[in-house]
This record gives structure tokens, C-alpha cells and sequence, in this order.
């Protein structure tokens, strides 16, 4: 097992990546003795049901505790259009969208403490949800029915609400898409867009729920692979420093996760390793790589964490800090 200071592990630990299946691969268990920071869950490995998701939780926290580690646990389960629990039959609970039409926040707690609920029997501890865009642009592909409303107040109360049910279950949020996916006509899975509004648009919009959601206490933000020109006109949220900053001067001090590094819009020109040591230079706390991931993507993306630190270009500070 690696010392808990070597920077072999550090890199390890921000690190949360995924395989396929309801069972844990020979390697992936090697890796969380060694530090693997936690596992991602999507469809296929929650397919077989609840039971199996809670066995497949034990299994992985109990590799973990090997190694003397506490792993993240995550999924997206966000209801409605979103949901990895309930895959093959859809979600039980009503989605964002639908609740920002009722608006009827005591539902809207309720609902985010059903999933809570859910997710905390699973054994799962990190939930990738409330989504906080506002779904300001009628032809974005991505957010629409995921989204609590046009109305950025509609949609901050909501954010609030939902966060405040989840979390009383004692499961962490993770609002996302920093700083706000909603005003976009593309879909980062598979593009880089853009979010061409000036800051003063951002900061009466766009920030409007992810400071709702910090002042409700939300554990956890989730980036965003897009351009804001107003901000950084080179580099997606997740790599910018100027995007991340301004998270922090909103008076979030917890811990930043990245959206998925596989998407192209953090890493098709640059590959995931490279976009992995970028995020966590620009102020990113924790990596996810993405569904169904070999082993040795983990290793290679730890190889290039090292690289960067030992080159100068990642300050180990920054590194120990995520």
C-alpha cells in the first residue's frame, strides 16, 4: 500500500472513476487499497437493482478500508429524465422541471429526501444532483426538462430545496453545471459550447441558484465544459481558473467536482490525463473520468498528476489542498 504522503496517492485520491458491471473488478479493488479517491455509478452497474447496488457499495467501501480510505460513492440521480436507480423503468419521483411548475417547495424538499432516502440505502454517499442551470435557452439539448425553470429565483428556492431534502439523509449534493449550463445550444458531451453573456447577465442568472445552493449548504459543486467568454475565452469552466475563482468569491469553500474529464468538451483536444492535471491547476478538488473506464486510464491519469507536480506545472499544494 502507498504512504497516505506520497504523491502517488494524492493523485489517486482525486480521482473517481467508473467500470461496467454490478460487480467490483479485481483491478478497480486494487486500486481503491491503493487510494482510488471513489467510483462513479451508472446504468450498467446498477441494473441488477437495489440490492445489488448495496452489495457493490459494500464491496467498494470495503476495498477502501483496506487501504485505511473512506470512499466517494456517486451517481447522477436527479429524478425525471435523469436517474441511474431506476434505469430500466424511470424515475419514481417527479423531475425539475415538473416541480418548478408546481412550485410547491415543501414537494420539492420531499422529493429531494426521497431520493436521499433511496440513495443512503444504497450505500451511495455523493449524489451528482440538483441540476442549478437556468433554463434560459429554448434550444439547449442537454439541460431543458433537467432544469427547475427559465426563472433563475424559480430555479434558486427549488435548487435550495431539493439540496436541503437530500442532504437531511445524509447524503452530499453536488449542484451543477457551474456557472450555468442553461444558456447554451450545444451539448458539451460532445462539443465545447459557449455561454457568450456578460458577467453582469451571469451574475443576475446564472449564479443566482448556485449561491442559493451555497447558502443552503450544499456539500459539493460540479463544473462545466463550456466557454465563458467574459471569463476565460480559451478555456471550458472546468480547466479555467477565472471560472473556478469565481466560484470561490461567491463564498463556496467546499469541494469542487469536475464533470466528466471523458466529455469532449474538457477533452477532446487534450485527452483526459492532460484535462485532469488543467482542472485541478484551474482550483478542481475531485476528477471524475467518466463511465466504464479501464484501469489503466486511472494509472496513466495518476502518472500525468505526478509528471505535473514534479515538473513545477502542478504545485504540490494545490494538489494536497484538492
Amino acid at each position: 500500500m502507498s504512504s497516505p504522503t506520497t504523491v502517488e496517492t494524492l493523485a489517486l485520491r482525486v480521482q473517481v472513476s467508473a467500470f461496467a458491471g454490478p460487480t467490483l473488478p479485481p483491478g478497480y479493488a486494487e486500486l481503491l487499497r491503493e487510494g482510488l479517491g471513489g467510483i462513479c455509478l451508472f446504468g450498467p452497474n446498477t441494473e441488477a437493482g437495489e440490492d445489488s447496488v448495496r452489495s457493490l457499495a459494500a464491496e467498494i467501501r470495503a476495498a477502501s478500508a483496506e487501504g485505511g480510505w473512506a470512499p466517494v460513492i456517486t451517481i447522477d440521480e436527479e429524478g425525471g429524465d435523469v436517474t441511474r436507480l431506476e434505469a430500466l423503468t424511470g424515475s419514481s419521483v417527479l423531475g425539475a422541471a415538473a416541480l418548478g411548475a408546481a412550485d410547491d417547495l415543501a414537494l420539492t424538499e420531499e422529493t429531494g429526501r426521497a431520493v436521499g432516502l433511496r440513495l443512503a440505502r444504497a450505500g451511495i454517499n455523493l449524489n451528482l444532483a440538483p441540476v442549478a442551470d437556468v433554463n434560459s435557452n429554448p434550444d439547449n439539448p442537454v439541460i431543458a426538462t433537467r432544469s427547475f425553470s427559465h426563472d433563475a429565483g424559480v430555479a434558486a428556492k427549488h435548487v435550495a430545496a431539493w439540496v436541503k431534502g437530500l442532504e437531511s439523509t445524509g447524503v452530499a449534493a453536488c449542484v451543477k453545471h457551474f456557472p450555468g449550463h442553461g444558456d447554451t445550444g450545444q451539448d458539451s458531451h460532445v462539443a465545447l459550447p459557449v455561454l457568450d453573456a456578460p458577467l453582469d447577465t451571469l451574475r443576475s442568472r446564472e449564479l443566482v441558484p448556485f449561491l442559493a445552493a451555497a447558502e443552503a449548504g450544499a456539500a459539493s459543486v460540479m463544473t462545466s465544459h463550456i466557454v465563458v467568454p467574459a471569463l476565460d475565452p480559451e478555456l471550458p469552466g472546468t480547466l479555467s481558473a477565472p471560472v473556478l475563482g469565481l466560484l470561490r468569491e461567491l463564498g463556496y469553500d467546499g469541494p469542487i467536482v469536475s464533470d466528466a474529464l471523458d466529455m469532449a468538451g474538457a477533452s477532446a483536444s487534450r485527452g483526459i490525463p492532460a484535462a485532469a492535471v488543467l482542472s485541478l491547476k484551474a482550483g478542481a478538488d475531485l476528477l471524475l473520468l467518466g463511465p466504464d473506464k479501464p484501469t489503466s486510464l486511472v494509472h496513466e491519469t495518476t502518472a500525468a498528476i505526478v509528471a505535473a507536480v514534479e515538473s513545477g506545472e502542478l504545485p504540490l499544494e494545490r494538489l494536497q489542498d484538492a
